[in-house]
């Protein structure tokens, strides 16, 4: 399965500026992400996975908890691709979609 996530703090106890930034907070879920051994990828707005639903909801929650120790609230918006059977999907899907557009060129 894939999953993409967005997590984020949505109250900053002790933000280091003014900027409204939580790119600490986001570092935190991406090490979690990182230190899983998971397939994964992030871009600027979500971080995807690839795995088994256990692996994937266990690195999930501990994102969650990762950026919980920044402040009271947490947001999380996750998206899933449950697709039994297929493996390698990550890169698999971005590949098959290179390939029709250079069909249609």
């Amino acid at each position: 399965m894939l999953v993409a996530f967005s997590v984020a703090p949505s109250l900053v106890a002790d933000a280091a500026d003014d900027t409204g930034s939580v790119s600490q907070a986001v570092a935190a879920a991406v090490e979690v992400v990182r230190a899983s051994g998971l397939p994964n990828r992030t871009d600027a707005m979500f971080t995807t996975i690839e795995g088994e639903w256990e692996e994937c909801m266990t690195v999930v929650k501990g994102a969650v908890d990762a950026v919980a120790a920044f402040g009271p609230r947490v947001s999380l918006v996750l998206k899933a691709d449950i697709r039994p059977g297929y493996a390698g999907e990550l890169t698999a899907k971005v590949a098959r979609l290179e390939a029709a557009l250079d069909e249609r060129s």
